[in-house]
């Protein structure tokens, strides 16, 4: 069957029920009894013939009289067994899609009958039956079958005596007899071509809708006749004509069900539903592909799943890298999407907006060129997922950007979610942080309580950034950290404009002022050890989110676009898990842009751009670290929010960092000597490694932390990091004149 005569997807299947499953059966044990009948006389027919002409070989379809030699020759005139002979009246059931049939018009014929008004009362008898069974409504699954994937009355017919082996076993004795050979006791093409009325060589094609479809399977030996190999019915059509209603286990193993879409959608992606479903309405034959780009993947899936609900589709989500490379294989696959899209009926979402999906699969193919491939050749109706517009298709395609619910979309889905428990939680806190679709807020609203909401939604967005960046535990306070009031006074600040994002942006209105910047981003510049980190895990565990920390440097690839890639999922997840991003090393892509000398030079600059554009367009808290802010461009420092500074600490703070360092039940800190301790030149990092150090030594020799047990750490600490070491540094008690000392 040519590719632009493929039958569009039929109306949704009704609604089934134990009374369509008794019709069911009563259909096709008709349908086996028509059969039983019209092979038994063609069988009877040709045992009469065989003895008036003599013996034949049974492994050979009909095609003529032979000579002694046993070739064949041009016979004067067709035999009535031919499928290509003379006509003969065979009662056929009814079929409204058929010529030549019906009520009122004569049957149709391609075997011979067995003479006698007895014979031909009963064949007439039971396709009356089959077509008082066809009548029912809804329709039988094979009569539905049929219908949906453009099957002749004849097709229908040899897919029947495919079916019947599977159904009714016992029939391998008819098959045989038809034959005239034990050694066939099973359905063939030659069988249905001789045997069934209105026989067509073209059902026999590989073209034809049976083989097409891959409704039927032939297991051809090597040397076997085409005519003469067993024919036997796909395991799939056989459970679906006998009423089972699945999706094949070919397809089951690459897809994902998409869950059903929540019952209200906000206002912005009602109206991309509309677009969807006015583009399908507008050819309903031939539904184009909706390509539905924007970068927020659950959001396109709920619009997808609205869109099939309004058309009675079940929507499947499939992965574009699932596609197989092979052309072979990939035609396979689009036959069977086709055929279950019309038998079921279904939608797929190809979901190309994994970044993946521009990598080589298979030689020079992508996935991408994948994507084309399928979607050109398929007609079944589908929805490409992507973050920008897919490259252009061979069939018609229609664009729908989907945009993730704003913020007061976001406050209205969390009151309807909620219902009466939304009072105890604070909505606007929710609807600021976390970036989720309408789907997802249901979802956690629906499995958590009302007073652990604010943890599910932190927990719901570690599954995506658990493999992009490190998750620290930010279990320490404000009272944890030693940093100069300046210093300390800044991140206050930022704490409180995450915080009060909600009271700025949407109650004061400055969101309709500002296009971008909305988010919180800060600059954390110092020396190694000086409390960057730490005062990253202080906001965190102050703003009640979790911490992700990735290296810039890490972040980076030799290859084209995949350092933007790599930042667009981890800001994407960031953001939409609430979470607190933390970059280390920002000098390695934020360095000062350099003059465009080679292709290495513009793709280094496009790279930094692009981080700029995306920490602009970040809408949560966003942390970069450096040792060296003089390293950086200019023009990074402008847009950020906050730039603070982490100074080597002074001989002060070095002095209450060491009071720190030692936990309240460790034996002998009284007794230490602070100030001595707050003239080593050490870093917070360096005190807290000392102070370790300090106690396993202690504990080694069974007694308290002394001193010499901390200045030896010392010294050690200072030799790893090759630090200039002065033993007198290290001396206790420290000698009170280090001349005179040396001297003697």
């Amino acid at each position: 069957m040519p590719e632009t005569e493929r039958p569009a997807p039929g109306p949704p299947t009704a609604v089934r029920g134990e009374e369509w499953e008794r019709r069911n059966a009563e259909f096709l044990s008709a349908s086996l009894d028509w059969l039983r009948i019209l092979l038994r006389r063609y069988a009877e027919d040709r045992t009469g013939a065989r003895d008036e002409a003599g013996p034949e070989d049974p492994t050979e379809p009909e095609c003529g009289p032979r000579d002694r030699a046993g070739e064949p020759t041009p016979p004067a005139e067709p035999r009535a067994s031919l499928p290509w002979g003379r006509r003969r009246q065979t009662p056929h059931a009814p079929s409204g899609e058929a010529s030549g049939s019906g009520p009122d018009t004569p049957a149709r014929t391609g075997a011979r009958v067995a003479t006698g008004p007895a014979g031909g009362d009963e064949l007439a008898a039971a396709a009356a039956r089959v077509a008082a069974a066809e009548a029912a409504v809804p329709a039988p699954a094979l009569v539905v079958l049929a219908q949906r994937l453009g099957l002749s009355r004849f097709e229908r017919d040899v897919l029947l005596m495919c079916l019947a082996e599977e159904i009714a076993p016992a029939m391998g004795g008819l098959f045989a007899a038809a034959h005239g050979s034990q050694a066939l006791a099973h359905p063939t093409l030659g069988l249905a071509l001789a045997a069934l009325p209105d026989p067509s060589w073209e059902a026999a094609s590989a073209h034809g809708a049976l083989r097409f479809w891959r409704l039927v399977e032939i297991s051809r030996p090597a040397g076997a006749a085409l005519v003469t190999s067993p024919v036997r019915a796909d395991e799939r059509i056989v459970d679906y004509v006998r009423g089972l209603d699945y999706l094949d286990e070919r397809l089951s193993a690459l897809v994902t069900r998409l869950p059903a879409a929540p019952s209200a959608l906000p206002a912005s992606q009602q109206r991309a539903v509309a677009r969807c479903t006015t583009a399908w309405e507008r050819s309903p034959a031939a539904p184009p592909v909706v390509r539905l780009t924007g970068g927020r993947p659950g959001s396109k899936q709920v619009v997808a799943a609205c869109a099939a609900a309004e058309f009675g589709l079940t929507l499947y989500r499939l992965p574009a890298p699932a596609l197989p490379a092979h052309p072979d294989e990939l035609d396979r696959l689009v036959r069977l999407w086709d055929r279950e899209a019309a038998l079921l009926p279904l939608a797929l979402y190809l979901d190309a907006d994994d970044d993946t999906h521009d990598a080589p699969v298979a030689d020079d193919t992508t996935a991408a060129s994948l994507v084309g491939r399928f979607l050109s050749r398929s007609r079944i109706p589908a929805f490409l997922g992507s973050r920008d517009a897919h490259p252009r298709l061979a069939r018609p395609a229609v664009d729908v950007e989907v945009t993730p619910p704003t913020f007061h979309e976001r406050a209205e889905a969390w009151r309807e979610a909620l219902g009466a428990d939304a009072d105890a939680v604070h909505i606007g806190l929710l609807a600021g942080q976390f970036a989720m679709d309408v789907a997802a807020i249901d979802e956690v609203a629906r499995s958590s309580e009302p007073g652990r909401v604010w943890d599910a939604c932190v927990a719901r967005g570690r599954s995506r950034l658990d493999g992009l960046a490190q998750r620290l535990r930010p279990d320490v306070g404000w009272d944890d950290i030693v940093l100069p009031d300046q210093t300390h006074t800044l991140l206050r600040q930022i704490a409180a404009q995450v915080s009060r994002q909600e009271t700025v942006y949407e109650t004061w209105g400055f969101a309709g002022r500002l296009t971008r910047g909305l988010g919180v981003t800060a600059l954390f510049a110092g020396p190694s050890g000086t409390g960057k980190t730490m005062a990253a895990e202080v906001l965190a565990h102050e703003l009640g989110l979790d911490l992700y920390r990735a290296d810039l440097s890490g972040v980076m690839s030799k290859y084209i676009g995949e350092t933007e890639k790599n930042l667009r999922r981890l800001f994407d997840a960031a953001e939409a898990g609430g979470a607190v991003l933390f970059l280390d090393e920002a000098d390695a892509l934020l360095a000062r842009r350099s003059e465009v000398k080679d292709a290495h030079d513009r793709y280094a600059n496009v790279q930094t751009d692009y981080l700029l554009q995306r920490m602009e367009s970040y809408r949560g808290l966003a942390i970069m670290a450096t040792n060296m802010r003089q390293a950086l461009d200019a023009a990074f420092v402008r847009r950020l929010r906050f730039v603070v500074d982490f100074p080597f600490p002074d001989a002060g703070h070095r002095r209450e960092l060491w009071r720190r360092a030692f936990p309240e039940h460790a034996p002998g800190r009284a007794a230490l000597d602070y100030d001595r301790l707050a003239q080593l030149d050490v870093s917070g990092a360096m005190t807290r490694n000392i102070a370790v150090n300090a106690a396993f030594l202690a504990a080694s020799g069974g007694t308290p932390i002394t001193m010499p047990h901390v200045l030896q750490a010392a010294r050690e600490e200072f030799r790893k990091l090759q630090h200039p070491v002065r033993e007198r540094d290290f001396a206790w008690p420290y000698p009170q004149n280090p001349l005179k000392e040396a001297l003697s």
